[in-house]
């Protein structure tokens, strides 16, 4: 095993007993704990993490209540200090920061780069100079455009140092989605790029620069990063190159700006379906002390220089427009080295897909902690990858999983997988959210492994499973709900006047009680199942189901890469449930194939399930973070109109919306 042979839970509870005299006998006593005396819990943390504030704070929880929690009044924080803090220590050890490919990088076999612990403060500092000569001040906005790549991570960094709040928009957007985003907030400063790589192609964005820039009447400088190498100068910009030049006796004297412990630290995004996408504010001290939490102890990701065993690089591949990019910079505050790849994950061929492409960058860099979304395991079943012949991944130990459920045969197939390379690999599959940055099941290294199941509630988050009475339950499917406050719970939705967004996203159905919106089943031994948004649920002749399970009866199959389901009710009639079905190259949905898949529901399920009609498609609508749209589908089929239901430039491929707006046309005048 690489990294420390301690779990860090097991390190955490002996300091615990040693430091204050606690011990607990099961990890479902220390969670019952960590919910329930939150004062003392989350005291715990900030000592176990050595947080730092030139000033104490009178309580840990002032303001008792949710929303509107006040955690550490009185203290001072800053999360780029908190990263920096980390700049000797893993420096001294000879472990970089970052380590970065991109698409074109590892096809041409290129070394990965690094970026040292003393580069990236300099960097930092010089950027966080040159934005404070430019005028930004604590509150002001900065809006990125920028892809997965080490620049980002410096930008984000200098603006959180000074007091500013970032916001990030993928270059894989589209103006109008990104506009939606940035028009809300009015940034003084946009730092963009001038293109991106994908699938073998690069994208030139400067045009669409000019656009963003055109549009926002608030920003007063423009910094480019010319990723692309592009000839032609963005007008009027400051090149990124340039922003970070300053030496290290320029630099040397840079220090972050002490903040109050809720300074708005990012402004991140609902994925914006319908209407204008939720600029959600999250603060500086409580993301950083829940993501401190989440991934040192429920993810075991260790510190680089932790001193024992292989040292610890964590990846997680995400875009910048998924809340796992925040959870992948996040790692730095554990002084964990984070590992970078900016691309498609399934290669530069978009004809044929080559699904080792992060598995071979992940040996390349010796990646401990591999992280993706759960449809990309799934592909990687599909594809057949043998990881065995993708290069050394001797120093993985752990698979991370979000997004969506993951399927039993997905997470199966992993371990048989790392079985063969001789490593026994660890699960750790998470859910939570971009409403509150962090996570509220994930896994626990000392408890048992169950595919298609989560370990189990992380510290510090009430999660229960509630039913249509406001009762929680066990070992039955309910609301997810968290009863108690969390630090990295949002501050409020920027511009939203008296928090009327804000309550009704979370807090319409239980006054004081935060709904997520996904069903939930807590299992006696205390591990969890998630059954898919509550919003898109399947109810046909009077019994509820999450759409996740029949996803996994039905993807299962070898000839399905993709489904998904949308139940229809009409007032006054029986409800109509189509199956969409994404087929293997090659096969057909002949009447054979449709007794098929009708069989598999039946027998995983019940007939009660079987769909009403069955139709191939190309594609399925998904989020830019990967999530099926079942919901806008849903709304789409009972005839409102696209643009009401869905953003096309918040899709991951809102080319697929065609099929189904004809499709719904075609219903409609069958009547």
């Amino acid at each position: 095993m690489s990294s420390p042979d301690i779990p860090q839970i097991r390190l955490y509870q002996n300091w615990l007993r040693d430091a204050r005299g606690l011990s607990f006998d099961s990890y479902d006593a220390l969670w019952r704990w960590s919910t329930t005396d939150l004062d003392a819990f989350w005291q715990s943390i900030w000592d176990y993490f050595d947080l730092q504030s030139p000033t104490p704070h009178s309580a840990v929880l002032g303001k008792r209540q949710m929303p509107g929690a006040e955690w550490f009044p009185g203290a001072q924080v800053n999360y780029a200090q908190h990263i920096l803090s980390h700049a000797g220590k893993a420096h001294a050890a000879g472990l970089p920061a970052l380590v970065s490919h991109n698409e074109k990088s590892l096809a041409a076999d290129l070394a990965p780069q690094e970026l040292s612990w003393p580069e990236l403060k300099r960097q930092v500092a010089s950027l966080a100079l040159h934005l404070k000569a430019q005028g930004v001040e604590p509150g002001d906005r900065v809006a990125a455009y920028l892809p997965n790549i080490p620049e980002t991570i410096v930008a984000f960094m200098a603006v959180a140092s000074i007091g500013g709040v970032w916001s990030v928009c993928a270059p894989d957007m589209g103006t109008n989605s990104v506009l939606d985003r940035f028009r809300q907030i009015e940034p003084k400063v946009l730092i963009a790029c001038d293109g991106v790589t994908y699938g073998g192609r690069d994208m030139d964005r400067t045009a669409v620069v000019a656009e963003l820039r055109a549009a926002l009447p608030s920003v007063q400088h423009v910094i480019v990063h010319y990723n692309l190498g592009t000839v032609g100068v963005v007008a009027g910009s400051t090149r990124f190159t340039d922003a970070t030049a300053s030496s290290n006796a320029q630099t040397q004297a840079f220090e972050p700006m002490w903040l109050p412990f809720d300074h708005p630290l990012w402004i991140v995004y609902s994925s914006g379906t319908t209407g204008l996408p939720k600029p959600i504010v999250h603060g500086h001290g409580g993301v950083m002390i829940v993501a401190l939490a989440l991934l040192r102890l429920n993810n075991d990701v260790a510190p680089s220089a932790a001193g024992k065993g292989t040292p610890e690089r964590f990846f997680w591949y995400s875009s910048t427009g998924w809340i796992m990019w925040n959870v992948q910079a996040g790692a730095l505050l554990n002084g964990t080295t984070t590992c970078i790849f900016d691309g498609n994950p399934a290669g530069s061929n978009k004809d044929q897909p080559d699904w080792t492409t992060l598995w071979r960058f992940a040996a390349g860099t010796g990646v401990t902690f591999f992280g993706a979304g759960a449809a990309f395991y799934a592909n990687c079943m599909k594809a057949g990858v043998d990881l065995s012949a993708c290069g050394n991944l001797s120093k993985t130990r752990t698979l991370g999983a979000t997004g969506s459920p993951l399927s039993p045969e997905a997470q199966s197939w992993g371990t048989e997988e790392f079985r063969k390379l001789h490593i026994e690999i660890w699960w750790c599959n998470i859910s939570g959210g971009t409403d509150f940055a962090g996570a509220f099941i994930s896994g626990n290294r000392e408890l048992p492994v169950v595919p298609g199941e989560m370990q189990c509630r992380v510290l510090g988050c009430a999660v229960e499973a509630w039913n249509e009475k406001g009762e929680a339950v066990i070992d039955e499917v309910g609301e997810l709900v968290c009863v108690q406050p969390l630090p990295s719970m949002p501050l409020h939705f920027w511009g939203d006047q008296g928090n009327q967004r804000y309550l009704s996203s979370y807090f319409d159905m239980y006054p004081g009680v935060w709904r997520h919106g996904d069903w939930l089943k807590i299992t006696p031994q205390g591990s969890c199942i998630i059954y898919g948004r509550s919003d898109a649920t399947i109810n046909r002749y009077g019994l509820r189901m999450g759409t996740s399970e029949l996803y996994s009866a039905i993807e299962a199959l070898p000839e399905v890469l993709d489904s998904m389901v949308v139940d229809l009710e009409f007032l006054g009639r029986e409800s109509y449930m189509p199956l969409f079905v994404v087929l293997r190259p090659g096969m057909a949905l002949d009447d054979a194939m449709k007794t098929k898949l009708n069989n598999a529901v039946k027998t995983a399920l019940s007939p009660r399930f079987v769909p009403n009609e069955i139709f191939a498609v190309p594609e399925i609508p998904r989020t830019l973070s990967g999530k099926k749209q079942e919901l806008p589908i849903k709304k789409l089929l009972l005839g409102e109109s696209i643009e009401k239901v869905i953003n096309r430039d918040a899709m991951a491929n809102p080319g697929s919306l065609d099929w189904y707006v004809d499709f719904a046309k075609l219903r409609a005048a069958q009547g």
